[in-house]
């Protein structure tokens, strides 16, 4: 393939991919922007494999034809509940493949200047490239080496430790080494005054070094972030892994791996700069991390959490003219979101109307509830976001929170000692009624209590979501 259609090749990845990214936009648009990145990213692949100097190819696709087989098969086992720490994983391998990628590119560029001019002329592909690159491009190239590794060994164990929390096999308290945030910035520092050793020439150990470093920078980051603000952590793995990679683009000298970086890394810090201001969070916190723990004592909590069986619920919504439904992450782990949506029909043909109430960090990952939410079918138009819906609930007969803990936590307003002080709620405690759907009486993932559930007008609907929700059902006449 020549040059020239390699890059038109890659002008249409590159439009493709901002095709996906608008349309993930809505629910309506979403299936077919994944088809717009999938389509992007094989053509992208090709166009590289086949680009003129390009050698090795089939050791290349060798590589790729299992990795893509096994990366359908889990794709396919994964289910929504899971998709979160999926989601890490695979930010957590974009910043390994950014920290060999620079390391070999150095290694490449070590060996290139070792040889004679005559060598040197018979090179082609990437070392051909270093051989022609003259003493300032070569500098320009080791900036770009350092800040490939540097953001990607940040980038590899942040995601690994993200999808540990997730997961459920690392706690998910905030908890750090003695020093706290003077440990991170002495761990920065060390690796400034090494990124200037290695521009000074002092070798390949000192970028070796580097990813150490910025590795333990990763963990201890992400191990200081609290449960409750995992979505934001996900967001911003999100931006590390583009910019890693639009670093590496930048050392390859390939155009579309730049432009691809970059819209990962933009989109992803718009995005967590949306989900900061929708958890009250500072963005700059966010990425030093060490926020999501306790401020000082918590504010005490008087009165009792009070059951309802699936009669007494089902009494209330036949009687009420307006609902609100509060899906949460419990609702993912239950799968009960088939049966919230025929719930919802039923209740819709009795003339009754019912909505969703969406928060931003609704579960584990932006946008986790609308998309299950789709998956079932429920109709785009009754799926409101919180600013949209959060001052109907006073005029709301009932309100049913489904596995959701923070979202809806009152502590946000009244508690300023609360880990979640000043976060934005949906205000569910200000409908009429407000029924919980809930395993039991423990907190949440984040560990938060929530005052919400001793209220007087709440009343705990106590079993698992699904299980809850299917008993309902023919109840409702």
């Amino acid at each position: 393939m020549s040059l020239g259609l390699v890059s038109a090749a890659y002008v249409v990845a590159a439009v493709l991919f901002v095709l996906s990214l608008g349309g993930l936009s809505n629910q309506e648009s979403a299936k077919r922007a994944v088809w717009y990145g999938v389509v992007g990213m094989a053509l992208a692949f090709f166009a590289t494999l086949l680009t003129p100097g390009v050698g090795g190819a089939w050791l290349v696709l060798l590589m790729a034809v299992p990795g893509a087989v096994g990366g359908a098969m889990l794709a396919k086992r994964v289910g929504m509940t899971e998709m979160p720490q999926l989601v890490a994983a695979m930010h957590s391998l974009v910043g390994l493949a950014a920290v060999f990628i620079a390391l070999n590119a150095e290694m490449e560029a070590r060996h290139v200047a070792g040889l004679g001019a005559e060598a040197r002329a018979a090179l082609t592909g990437f070392a051909g490239v270093l051989a022609h690159k003259s003493g300032v491009e070569l500098n320009i190239m080791k900036v770009e080496v350092f800040l490939g590794v540097f953001i990607g060994a940040i980038t590899f164990t942040g995601s690994v430790i993200a999808f540990g929390k997730l997961a459920g096999k690392v706690d998910g308290k905030p908890k750090q080494l003695p020093g706290g945030h003077m440990l991170n910035a002495g761990a920065l520092a060390l690796c400034v005054i090494l990124g200037i050793m290695y521009l000074s020439g002092a070798g390949l150990w000192t970028v070796i070094l580097t990813a150490v470093i910025a590795g333990f920078i990763g963990w201890h980051l992400i191990m200081g972030i609290g449960g409750a603000d995992m979505p934001v952590v996900v967001s911003m793995l999100n931006s590390y892994s583009g910019w890693a990679a639009a670093a590496i683009g930048f050392t390859l000298g390939n155009d579309l791996l730049i432009v691809v970086g970059a819209l990962v890394g933009s989109s992803g810090a718009i995005l967590s700069y949306i989900m900061c201001k929708a958890m009250n969070r500072s963005f700059v916190s966010v990425i030093l991390g060490g926020f999501g723990g306790t401020k000082g004592p918590a504010m005490e909590i008087t009165g009792e959490q009070i059951a309802i069986d699936a009669d007494g619920v089902a009494a209330a919504l036949n009687d009420a003219d307006s609902i609100i439904i509060v899906p949460g992450y419990g609702m993912a782990v239950a799968q009960a979101q088939q049966s919230v949506s025929e719930l919802t029909k039923r209740l819709r043909a009795k003339g009754k109307t019912v909505r969703f109430g969406i928060h931003p960090v609704a579960g584990r990952l932006p946008g986790h509830m609308n998309v299950l939410l789709a998956e079932a079918k429920v109709p785009y138009d009754i799926v409101l976001e919180m600013d949209e819906i959060n001052d109907d609930f006073p005029q709301t007969d009932v309100a049913i929170v489904i596995g959701s803990n923070d979202v809806v936590n009152p502590a946000a307003q009244e508690d300023p000692n609360s880990p979640i002080a000043g976060m934005p709620v949906l205000e569910v405690w200000k409908a009429k009624q407000v029924f919980v759907s809930k395993r039991g009486a423990g907190t949440g993932y984040s560990g938060i209590e929530n005052p919400l559930f001793y209220k007087d007008n709440t009343r705990m609907f106590y079993g698992d979501a699904k299980k809850s929700i299917d008993e309902l059902l023919p109840k409702i006449a």
